[in-house]
């Protein structure tokens, strides 16, 4: 007789064990352990394999015929420009991000601009009733006869339904709410997750319905359920944005058709999520200098976004000053100030220094340095700075301001929006008519220039 396999997987990540353990070796959790039955262990071995009905051989690389993708636009313009053209065909896309966000309401809203167009598509929603998706669907307008609905939570009755109809995309609304019968473990667990994303993966490539699933996030920001998930996916999007603010951004994390590079802005309406028309002016305002607030460009993908920088200086009642970001890195903040205090001789070990990003957008670029810089030392010195200058530039541990990527791009932009004026670390290959241009090399240079 076969010796009985036994093994144990944690539920916070996916990582498997032959014995119990208490912490997880791979995400630290406590206590996540579950011994996996038969069946499940089977399940794995069956998704883990890779199923060949016939036998390849390896051909050199340029006998290899290119084959050619197939897009169609999802009617929106920014979903688009993330996707990298259109939806491709046979596609599987997940969507993350924090409740309220809007994923729900822009995938409704996608599927009614599909429906519109001709094509069978059928949202999947194991959260909500048919009719609460029909309230949404009013609102947003997306009230067509090729869009289906369907309540549901199973995974054979979802396939049966896509079975009955010539669907050509599917919406799965949320992934870890479905629940697969072969898995005895509940819905959202690691090896439901695990294995309704590889069958619908699957079905997807067989029968060319493009696929998009939403998914649940941590506390930590990062999808829910095993790394795997991320893994068999060909495009991963996640949503930010506060959920009180109007503006969202989409972002590619994974792109098997195209670039990750690429930034979709949509702004929540009454009409729900809607491409942003206008998005040169939502993260900056024109009105009275005010100390504490500098200008910059940056570059999200491949457009230029005029952005405000604001910060507060305050006397430190403590023993260790207070330092928080809002929308930047603390730690490259931290380094800044460290490089303020040894150059230029700025007490900010008796401060408290709190940065915001404008608009509720997160940047990593360092081509703000400048502009944070900026920023501190007016508020430092409680000296406004005019709302005619841009600083763009990134700063090094030695006091060096250095070129960027893309600065005509960034200047030309700025000039579009009536600045009239911007500290670079060097000059324009071109010059930008209207806009003067005055080059520093040093972050010393800036309090001369300020």
């Amino acid at each position: 007789m076969a010796k009985k396999q036994i093994l144990f997987e944690c539920q916070a990540c996916g990582h498997q064990s032959a014995k119990w353990l208490g912490k997880c070796p791979n995400c630290g959790a406590w206590d996540e352990y579950i011994e996996l039955s038969q069946n499940q262990i089977e399940t794995l071995k069956e998704i883990n394999a890779k199923p060949s009905s016939t036998h390849s051989n390896a051909i050199p690389i340029t006998e290899v015929s290119f084959e050619q993708i197939e897009r169609y636009s999802s009617g929106d313009s920014e979903l688009d420009l993330v996707l990298g053209g259109g939806i491709v065909q046979g596609s599987l896309t997940l969507i993350g991000g924090s409740p309220g966000v809007g994923k729900s309401t822009l995938l409704l809203k996608i599927a009614g601009n599909l429906a519109r167009e001709g094509k069978k598509v059928l949202y999947v929603s194991g959260e909500e009733s048919s009719s609460q998706i029909k309230l949404r669907a009013n609102r947003v307008d997306s009230n067509y006869p090729n869009l289906y609905l369907l309540s549901e939570i199973r995974l054979d009755t979802i396939f049966k339904e896509l079975e009955k109809h010539a669907f050509e995309v599917l919406i799965i609304d949320s992934i870890q709410t479905i629940y697969s019968e072969k898995i005895a473990s509940a819905p959202g667990s690691v090896s439901q997750v695990r294995e309704i994303t590889f069958e619908l993966m699957r079905f997807g490539k067989e029968k060319n319905i493009a696929t998009f699933i939403i998914g649940h996030i941590t506390k930590e920001g990062s999808i829910a359920g095993p790394r795997v998930l991320e893994h068999m996916v060909d495009t991963v999007l996640y949503f930010e944005g506060d959920s009180s603010r109007e503006l969202r951004l989409l972002r590619g994390f994974k792109n098997r058709f195209g670039t990750t590079s690429e930034v979709g802005i949509f702004e929540m309406t009454k009409i729900g999520l809607v491409s942003a028309k206008d998005i040169s002016k939502k993260f900056f305002t024109r009105g009275k200098a005010q100390a504490g607030s500098a200008i910059t460009v940056l570059m999200e993908g491949s457009r230029p976004i005029v952005l405000e920088v604001q910060a507060l200086v305050s006397d430190s009642g403590y023993p260790n000053p207070k330092r928080s970001a809002t929308g930047y890195e603390l730690n490259r903040l931290t380094m800044l100030l460290a490089l303020l205090e040894r150059k230029l001789d700025l007490p900010f070990n008796q401060y408290d220094v709190f940065i915001n990003i404008a608009g509720g957008i997160k940047i990593s670029e360092t081509s703000a340095d400048l502009a944070i810089i900026a920023a501190i030392i007016s508020s430092y010195r409680n000296r406004p700075i005019s709302k005619d200058t841009v600083f763009i530039g990134e700063v090094s541990l030695i006091g060096d301001v250095r070129d960027i990527f893309n600065l005509d791009l960034r200047l030309k932009e700025a000039k579009s929006q009536q600045f009239e004026k911007a500290v670079v670390p060097s000059l324009p290959l071109e010059t930008i008519h209207d806009l003067k241009c005055y080059a520093i090399d040093e972050v010393s240079k800036l309090i001369e220039w300020m």
